[in-house]
């Protein structure tokens, strides 16, 4: 009998490649993939457990799509991810409607242990070691058929003190320089023309298995590849930028100026307890380092409010930071107190509405920079990845190097001649509000 499996696929980019992965090992065992998890035998909820709002958002699904199974349609319930990882017990007990909760070790054995859950209609559990995650193969986009994630290591041996992946994903490790690029030439070959680079922690690649940082050599490998437009980077640890990985972005046309380069705080002695390294003069010297290097360069990072022990002071001066770096990109979130890490034993614990209140603020510093980052750039002509039409806006949209997708902006515009989704086009820019940009497109776009 052929089974009908659907997938919600929650969390980060790294998480969707691994969704991605599993839709492959279904259909390649003879099931039949299904949009509409209402339709399916079958579902998947691909977990994220990183912090408090995302484990609710799992849970959350996972009881949605138990109602659905109490209706009588649904067959089995499958949990995986991190959530699973991380929370495996509380799962098996506090969750009877799922049928398959497994870990992210068991990925590779995905299809069987399904197809022996529908046939069986008995419970199946499965936690290898997180080390046997398959960091290869055959994969089904849930991207945009231009655009793919390109995911090179897996883990992270960084062990910030807030931060729960070490334990729910492992130890670093990168995939050999030679399997990343002949995936990324099959995904070339299948249409995509932005392949986004990520990992835990990119800047690290191929230290565990060269000896060496080895990123600059795979982006050039990269580059090398004909139907491969663009190249963005995600998740660049700030003590791993080094002059080679600059030189190769400013030599390389292919690799946009855009880099996403969190750095949680700039306080020395918040980010000494984050067990990271950095203060405030240092920071802002890597940023104005990196944009004499790469004019043009779009910085996205990430701060933590709210963090044990943050005073008012330690909180200006990291509003004062924001103000002076100007990042062009910017997500501001309250500390989330995570079980079995070391800050959430520390003590001065901030109180919750603080710490909110702490996180708005900086994200209203950041919307009054991006404002006068959106009007500098009324009367640029900037190159436009076709995303799609709006209908009701009667305008097409898209994204320029300097949004990544999900979480930056768009560029809407109006064209005499409709281009084609997943077209690069040029675009005048004539208005800004807030992330997004407006324009016309200007001259012939390109392929």
């Amino acid at each position: 009998m052929s089974y009908t499996v659907g997938m919600v696929s929650l969390g980060c980019p790294k998480n969707q490649v691994d969704g991605e992965m599993l839709l492959s090992s279904l259909q390649n065992a003879g099931f039949t993939l299904c949009a509409d998890v209402q339709e399916a035998d079958a579902v998947l909820v691909n977990t994220c457990g990183f912090i408090e709002s995302a484990k609710k958002e799992s849970i959350e699904e996972i009881l949605k799509l138990a109602r659905l199974k109490q209706q009588g349609r649904l067959r089995a319930l499958v949990v995986t991810g991190c959530l699973a990882e991380r929370y495996r017990e509380q799962i098996q007990q506090e969750m009877p409607e799922v049928d398959v909760t497994v870990g992210i070790g068991a990925n590779g054995q995905i299809a069987d242990l399904l197809a022996n859950a529908l046939q069986s209609h008995s419970k199946v559990e499965a936690f290898p070691e997180k080390d046997a995650l398959p960091l290869s193969g055959g994969r089904i986009l849930s991207t945009p058929p231009h655009t793919a994630y390109l995911k090179i290591a897996e883990g992270c041996d960084n062990r910030c003190s807030y931060c729960a992946i070490p334990l729910i994903r492992g130890r670093f490790r990168s995939r050999p320089i030679d399997d990343v690029v002949q995936e990324a030439e099959t995904l070339a070959q299948s249409g995509v023309k932005e392949l986004i680079v990520v990992a835990q922690d990119t800047t690290r690649y191929g230290e565990d298995l060269y000896g060496r940082l080895e990123l600059p050599a795979l982006l050039r490998r990269l580059c090398r590849i004909p139907q491969v437009r663009w190249i963005r980077l995600l998740y660049c640890y700030p003590n791993r930028i080094t002059e080679e990985l600059l030189d190769c972005m400013a030599e390389e046309e292919k690799i946009l100026r855009y880099m996403d380069l969190p750095l949680q705080h700039c306080s020395r002695r918040i980010l000494r307890a984050m067990h990271r390294p950095g203060d405030p003069q240092s920071l802002l010297a890597l940023v104005r380092h990196m944009r004499e290097k790469l004019p043009g360069l779009v910085l996205r990072t990430t701060f933590i409010a709210g963090f044990p022990g943050e005073t008012e002071e330690d909180f200006e001066e990291l509003a004062g930071f924001v103000r002076d770096a100007a990042f062009d990109r910017l997500g501001c979130f309250a500390y989330s107190q995570e079980e079995d890490t070391p800050a959430a034993e520390l003590p001065d614990q901030v109180e919750e509405d603080k710490k909110q209140r702490r996180a708005e603020q900086i994200m209203e510093i950041q919307m009054e920079i991006m404002e006068k980052l959106g009007q500098a750039r009324v009367g640029q002509v900037l190159d436009v990845l076709v995303e799609g039409y709006d209908e009701d806006a009667e305008q097409w949209f898209g994204r320029s190097y300097a949004d990544a997708p999900e979480i930056d902006g768009l560029v809407l515009f109006s064209a005499d001649t409709p281009p084609q989704v997943g077209e690069i086009v040029p675009v005048a820019i004539t208005g800004a509000a807030g992330c997004d940009l407006f324009g016309v497109q200007a001259g012939e776009g390109g392929q």
